[in-house]
């Protein structure tokens, strides 16, 4: 017998909604309120408001917290100014990404690291070992956050409404405490759509209130309650990667293109931390043989590539690489894909690329990452 998935506090809002629910980590969580290709226009032109408390909280504190952190983490942490965040990862001894993760620093003493609902526990886990012998503490602070996302080119005007927090000021990866409506939140400039927004870190019982009041605040500017299914879509647009599909402990940070968070120059614990080794030793073969790479990938045709698709050179030159993600474009117009491919066919324009979709060989453009840019 399973256990049932876990609600967030704004579960019964959603289904007030009409969303469509799905088992997601454990959680349930809104798919789509209507149409998911509306909801991701009006992210990409007006404003969308996501639910996203499935996330994980963690807290690190205590007088050598920053260097715990530097030791359990790839990143330098100890560096990170108060009230900034940073994106790292943390990973196996071996080497394997464990997760990727967004670090904030909330005060001199306490960090809060985010984890992916699927690997919370793994992360908190992982850091209650890492930190023997360290004066500091790790908590399970899940149960102390909602997580809500108002994402967009309208959400600074809508967040700002509702509060007398410098939003002008606040820089993309930063966060400061302030109310919203009234409700205390961590209000932070972070985001995984491609799109300018915010975070808002608030207690459970006060996020259908800060809800309520930004769905009112942004009703004149579109904005539009959303679900995970247009996540998906932007973030797939903006060339972010997901925990299972392009991050996995079968591959490094340099193996996913994704070395430069690695930092190997940390002065903290004599430059030593958890996978260092293994790590070197990756970046190393990275440098002699390059691996696969993570390229983009634009249909010619209107056939949906998925994950685990073979990607093949279109002469018969066999299987040159794997599809991590794929969905069809709303911004596009065009099937989309991700996928780690072969050094010699990892060049934008680089001719002769198909995905095998069911047998078929469909042709495919190589193109950089993102396939989306928002205009800054």
């Amino acid at each position: 017998m399973t256990d049932a998935p876990r609600r967030t506090p704004l579960d019964a809002l959603h289904r007030s909604l009409g969303a469509s629910m799905t088992d997601f980590a454990g959680w349930d969580m809104p798919l789509r309120y209507g149409s998911e290709r509306d909801e991701h226009t009006a992210v990409r032109t007006r404003a969308g408001l996501f639910d996203l408390s499935h996330m994980g909280e963690i807290t690190v504190t205590g007088p050598q917290a920053g260097e715990l952190l530097d030791h359990a983490l790839v990143g330098n942490l100890s560096a990170l100014a108060v009230g900034r965040a940073r994106y790292t990862m943390i990973c196996e001894p071996g080497g394997g990404i464990l997760d990727d993760l967004i670090v904030y620093r909330l005060a001199g003493e306490r960090y809060m690291v985010v984890a992916n609902a699927s690997n919370a526990q793994v992360v908190l886990d992982a850091l209650t070992e890492r930190a023997a012998g360290f004066d500091a503490a790790v908590a399970d602070d899940r149960e102390n956050y909602a997580l809500i996302a108002v994402q967009g080119p309208e959400s600074p005007g809508i967040l700002g409404s509702l509060t007398d927090a410098d939003l002008d000021g606040l820089k993309y990866y930063a966060g400061l405490p302030g109310t919203v409506a009234g409700v205390p939140a961590l209000i932070a400039r972070t985001g995984y759509t491609g799109e300018d927004g915010f975070e808002l870190f608030t207690a459970p019982d006060d996020a259908e209130p800060l809800w309520r009041a930004l769905t009112a605040a942004g009703k004149d500017a579109g904005l539009v309650p959303c679900g995970l299914s247009c996540r998906d879509t932007l973030r797939l647009e903006a060339g972010m990667p997901l925990y299972g599909h392009e991050l996995s402990t079968a591959l490094t940070p340099f193996d996913a293109g994704l070395g430069r968070v690695v930092k190997f120059d940390k002065t903290t614990n004599g430059g030593r931390f958890v996978g260092r080794e293994a790590l070197e030793a990756a970046a190393a073969r990275a440098a002699e043989a390059p691996p696969r790479k993570l390229v983009g990938l634009v249909a010619e045709g209107r056939r949906v590539p998925r994950a685990g698709y073979a990607v093949v050179a279109a002469d018969g030159g066999g299987v040159i690489g794997e599809v991590t993600s794929g969905a069809p474009s709303p911004t596009l117009g065009k099937p989309l894909a991700m996928a780690y491919v072969d050094p010699a066919y990892a060049a934008p324009g680089t001719p002769g690329v198909a995905v095998d979709i069911r047998g078929r060989h469909e042709p495919y453009e190589v193109v950089a990452l993102p396939f989306y840019k928002r205009q800054r």
